[in-house]
């Protein structure tokens, strides 16, 4: 192994060896640690520490790495205090995520690291929007994000590195290829040779070093970050190492043949540094054990402390507590303002184009949002006012783009990503329902993130645009969920979306667009999210319902003069509004509860039961249901009105009201 110190000073070497030598003995003593199920499991790094060590060192302080789970460097570098990184491994209080994730699954704002989460590839997206964010700023930073040569067969890594290129995101893209995706080896991951040949393909400058020379290693990220920070664009940095230890260490080694062992333990990147270092006499090998010896001395201190810590108070209040980012909404009320009357689809393009003038640091992007106006024409005209850095035309890659969301969110912007339709938030699903929704709850850092969605049938779209898929969402605590069904929930409801700092899926139907207009007030205002609305006062049913659902009720209501019905609008479906439900069901004790989704595994079923277990004693007749057919959306016009519930509601209605 060749070292070359040129440019680099004593003092820098030193602090090198220093840095590359605590993760080395920090992971020698976890796996002592495992052994005595002192900590429950361990992803080593033995053999790649040159890369963790010298890239981190390479960048400033308040410039953010995202790293895997084999990059403890990362976080010893930053100079995390030891006793904080051992109580997060052992479930502690004073870890990072109060017991709630283990090892590296977490970031901090304070030390600048944003940590993984299981599925590997979205952390990439999530750097390209810290990087969009820097960016927008004027920031010269540059933003550093790893992966392994297995996480790179995700779609997340096709996605981050190309909407990297399309934008000239200031990030580095540093691949440790160790050979194996856990017993895979690389020739049954990819068929190309190496990444440094892949990146090319996007546009992408490409480099690789040897990621066990520490000093190639740092003067290769100092060189490409400095280059960024100045010239805004990605660069994929390949360092070639291996993995000495298992995935993690139950999964053993036995898959990897014992020639390539011996072969890599001759790169020791500790070892082989330390020796340089004698040589050339930049250190003496009285220094080396006056080193080790103070590094273990701070472990063992570290341990000490993290050994006093207390495990996390198992109270179910306290974590309910912390699945959403505090937040006191105070309303901004209309009352006085001039009205004019607006469709549906104005009314949300008024909250867009309002919250982007009340909100400096909110970006829109999504499919053909800029100069084309979306596919509904709802951001038209925005670009001439707000600017394309604002108003975002994206690559389809729906994955990339929500985790570019909460990347955003922790440089603290806001942004509005807009699914073409609804259905296609599929692509998309993982970093929805795993990334933004627990982010807050794992370690505290919210996700200002509103994801609008197109929704719901009657316009003969088929299976694929057609889809009412908000019960998808509606099983996943961290999310909120808002589906207004009038021009005055929708711009309300909409910019208090915006104003909420935890991530919120915004339902809007398409059949409602164009079809329903009301008078709603001009000037900027806020509705309570989570309130529902009573749109009509009754004393013999309750009807619960949302969305084009309230659209039916109101005109079902026309046929059934004799009855009186009391009308709820949820608006809010995650949370839901319990309150205002229970109170209408006790004063007529006969519900319906309907919804556009299909009947089985449907948001009503929710509803339904909690009414049976709590209202029970004020039911003068069983909860009924009716949703669609439990059937893909159909394209024939005639079909698709057989799908949708309209008017097996009023069958359910009359039968409700007859018992």
């Amino acid at each position: 192994m060749q070292f070359n110190k040129e440019n680099i000073s004593k003092d820098q070497l030193i602090n090198l060896y220093k840095q590359i030598l605590l993760p080395r003995l920090i992971e020698e003593k976890m796996l002592i640690l495992l052994r005595q199920n002192k900590i429950s499991k361990w992803f080593s790094g033995i053999g790649q520490e040159a890369i963790s060590v010298g890239a981190t060192v390479a960048l400033h302080k308040d410039e953010y790495i995202l790293p895997m789970h084999r990059n403890l460097g990362v976080f010893t570098t930053r100079d995390i205090p030891l006793s904080r990184l051992f109580a997060q491994f052992q479930g502690k209080m004073t870890g990072f995520t109060k017991g709630r994730d283990r090892s590296f699954h977490f970031g901090t704002n304070d030390f600048h690291i944003v940590g993984m989460i299981s599925h590997l590839g979205p952390q990439l997206a999530v750097a390209d929007g810290i990087a969009l964010a820097n960016k927008l700023a004027r920031e010269d930073k540059a933003t550093l994000v790893f992966s392994g040569d297995g996480g790179s067969s995700e779609g997340d890594f096709h996605e981050a590195l190309n909407v990297a290129a399309v934008w000239d995101l200031p990030v580095i893209f540093m691949i440790e290829n160790n050979g194996y995706g856990l017993s895979t080896p690389s020739e049954e991951q990819f068929k190309f040779k190496n990444f440094i040949d892949k990146g090319p393909g996007y546009g992408i400058e490409s480099i690789q070093v040897d990621g066990n020379n520490i000093l190639e290693v740092y003067k290769a990220v100092d060189k490409a970050a400095n280059e960024i920070r100045k010239n805004p664009r990605p660069i994929l940095i390949e360092a070639m190492t291996f993995r000495m230890r298992g995935h993690e260490e139950a999964s053993g080694t036995k898959y990897v043949p014992q020639e390539l062992f011996e072969k890599w333990a001759q790169k020791d990147p500790v070892e082989n540094y330390e020796r340089y270092l004698l040589q050339e006499g930049v250190i003496s090998s009285e220094e080396v054990d006056k080193i080790r010896k103070d590094i273990k001395k701070s472990i063992n201190e570290g341990l000490n402390l993290a050994d006093e810590d207390v495990y996390p108070e198992v109270s179910s209040e306290l974590q309910i507590k912390d699945v959403y980012a505090p937040y006191e909404a105070k309303l901004v009320n209309s009352i006085g303002s001039a009205k004019s009357t607006k469709r549906y689809v104005d009314a949300i393009s008024d909250g867009l184009k309002q919250s982007l003038e009340e909100f400096p640091e909110l970006v829109i992007m999504g499919q053909d949002v800029a100069e084309y106006g979306g596919v509904f024409k709802i951001t038209e005209g925005f670009v001439q006012q707000f600017g394309k850095d604002r108003i975002r035309n994206t690559p389809l890659c729906e994955s990339a783009i929500i985790g570019i969301g909460l990347g955003m969110s922790i440089k603290k912007q806001k942004a509005v990503i807009e699914m073409q339709f609804a259905d296609f938030v599929t692509c998309g699903f993982n970093q929805i329902v795993n990334n933004l929704a627990k982010s807050y709850y794992r370690w505290g850092q919210n996700a200002d993130v509103v994801v609008r969605m197109p929704t719901g049938a009657g316009v003969a779209a088929g299976p694929f645009h057609s889809q009412s898929n908000e019960a998808w969402f509606f099983h996943t605590p961290g999310l909120k969920i808002v589906y207004p069904s009038n021009p005055y929930d929708a711009k309300g409801l909409l910019t208090a979306a915006i104003e909420e700092p935890n991530p919120v899926m915004y339902f809007e139907h398409k059949v409602m667009y164009r079809s329903v207009s009301d008078d709603i007030p001009d000037d900027y205002y806020t509705l309570e999210i989570g309130k529902a609305s009573v749109l009509k006062e009754g004393e013999d049913i309750t009807l619960v319902t949302y969305g084009m659902g309230v659209q039916w009720a109101q005109e079902l209501l026309n046929d059934f003069q004799e009855l009186s019905v009391e009308l709820i609008d949820l608006r809010t479906l995650l949370p839901w509004d319990t309150e205002t439900v229970a109170k209408s069901v006790k004063k007529t004790g006969k519900v319906l509860i309907f919804n556009e989704d299909c009947l089985t595994g449907s948001i009503s079923g929710e509803i339904a039961a909690w009414i049976a277990e709590n209202c029970f004693q004020w039911l003068d007749a069983p909860v009924m249901r009716e949703g669609s057919l439990d059937t893909p959306v159909p394209f024939n016009s005639e079909l698709e009105k057989d799908f949708l519930p309209k008017q097996r509601i009023k069958k359910k209605l009359e039968a409700l009201a007859k018992f």
